[in-house]
């Protein structure tokens, strides 16, 4: 894995750049933008994907496979976290002399003279950033942003906009989220993770406290979540404002009702009640409309005007989303990788099946999270889901553990006949078809490429329709 170099110095002219992994979300969202800036861009990743394709049909020159050949002329090198040093495009990058930055690095070269929103947390990070832009959008802003999935009322995760205000979905998984020089953090929770780089849960809340105190202007941060309130006794800011639940929350949110696929709430701020209502599901999310709001009225918009801009917002991709319908039954996708994440989807998703079944379908995301986390995930898909189908590990920048597998979420299940362990996808396509009945939700969870098994659960489902016509 490649760590951010905090020492790397950030050119003023880039010349032609190279994304090593240009395919992931937040890396074509970067690579876009420098296009709308007028940048030659290049780049390469191991397969082909929407975001490849986007970018290729905008001019980038996109290669599939890594190979030094691809480097190029590039005068700057951008890459992730994700990538391994002995990557033959960085090896002769760096044999060169070449500009190397993190992805990170190039966001603070695209958000320089910009009032930048940065948007930190281990749940809620990406709906939040589109809740935030959506309304900005809606009161006229005209704002930039980077958002790690694609906002469903503007069709795109990325855009260099008129205005002045810069909204980022921040990574803290390794430290980078400190690069940005940050005018309004926004932290939706804390939930110990990432301690492959940060070592001890007291380094990485130590990370949130920095992150917090580097903003210039304010930090709007979880009134609800225990780590949260543990980090804002620890702030020396001088302007800190509070959201969620709590009675004592600056910007309080209750009433929530959740039902229909649609969401209303009451938010008090400043003595004030306001009434909001969002076009998407889930508690969680009226939580996370109540620190949008906060940080809506630091940027000096009024608070019934922000939540009436609110209402446009109809969530993001991957974010229990809806891909085709057969036979009655429906079939969703989510991002959800964390038992956290998983359960505030599953509540969501349990508002809108109605007398249906919940079907999940998990891929497993990191052998370090699976082996530390597999019971977790187990308690909370065996409290909030009907039956669950469980795939192998996505290891993505992780090197194979002996031992773990997908296996040990399903051998976690108190009730083996709730939990069904198919490391075959198809296998798990044909065993989420026979289960489904009419009126019942299936949806695929995690941050890997589960989505991509979703033509195959339709083509089941297909298939179990036409066999019992």
């Amino acid at each position: 894995m490649i760590s951010p170099d905090p020492t790397a110095q950030i050119p003023d002219v880039l010349g032609k750049v190279h994304f090593i992994g240009i395919g992931g979300s937040g890396m074509s969202g970067i690579a876009g933008m420098m296009m709308d800036r007028g940048l030659e861009v290049s780049g390469s990743d191991r397969s082909e994907n929407d975001n490849t394709r986007a970018l290729r049909a905008r001019g980038a020159r996109v290669e599939i496979g890594h190979d030094a050949a691809n480097l190029g002329d590039a005068d700057t090198v951008v890459v992730t976290s994700a990538l391994w040093p002995d990557n033959p495009e960085l090896v002769l990058a760096r044999e060169r002399g070449l500009t190397v930055l993190h992805r990170s690095q190039a966001l603070v070269w695209l958000t320089r003279n910009s009032r930048l929103v940065a948007v930190a947390g281990a749940h809620g990070k990406t709906t939040s950033t589109g809740m935030l832009v959506t309304a900005l959008d809606g009161l006229g802003a005209g704002p930039s942003f980077v958002n790690g999935g694609v906002i469903q009322a503007l069709g795109t995760s990325q855009h260099i906009g008129k205005g002045t205000e810069f909204v980022v979905e921040a990574d803290e998984s390794d430290g980078s989220f400190l690069f940005y020089d940050t005018a309004i953090a926004l932290i939706t929770n804390i939930d110990n993770d990432h301690l492959d780089h940060y070592g001890t849960e007291a380094a990485f809340q130590q990370a949130f406290v920095n992150f917090a105190d580097r903003a210039s202007e304010a930090v709007v941060i979880s009134s609800d979540d225990p780590l949260a309130v543990e980090v804002t006794g620890r702030l020396s800011h001088e302007r800190v404002i509070t959201f969620g639940e709590a009675d004592d929350a600056d910007v309080r949110v209750s009433d929530i009702v959740s039902t229909g696929g649609r969401t209303t709430f009451t938010i008090r701020w400043q003595g004030t009640d306001y009434e909001g209502e969002l076009a998407v599901a889930g508690h969680h999310n009226a939580i996370n409309a109540a620190g949008v709001v906060a940080v809506l009225s630091v940027l000096g918009h009024d608070p019934a005007a922000a939540l009436e801009a609110l209402k446009a917002f109809g969530g993001t991709k991957r974010r229990f989303e809806l891909h085709g319908e057969v036979a009655g039954v429906r079939v969703y996708d989510d991002y959800a990788h964390h038992p956290t994440e998983v359960e505030a989807a599953l509540a969501a998703a349990r508002t809108v099946v109605g007398e249906g079944r919940l079907i999940a379908l998990h891929q497993p995301h990191l052998y370090s999270r699976t082996q530390a986390m597999s019971h977790v995930f187990a308690k909370a898909y065996e409290r909030l889901a009907d039956e669950t189908v469980v795939l192998d590990v996505c290891g993505a920048r992780e090197d194979p553990v002996e031992g773990v597998t997908g296996e040990l979420v399903s051998r976690a299940f108190a009730d083996p006949s709730k939990v069904h362990y198919r490391p075959d996808w198809q296998d798990a396509a044909d065993t989420v078809a026979e289960i489904a009945k009419p009126g019942d939700f299936i949806i695929t969870f995690g941050c890997g490429d589960v989505y991509r098994i979703i033509p195959q659960v339709l083509a089941s489902l297909e298939a179990k329709a036409a066999a019992t016509a």
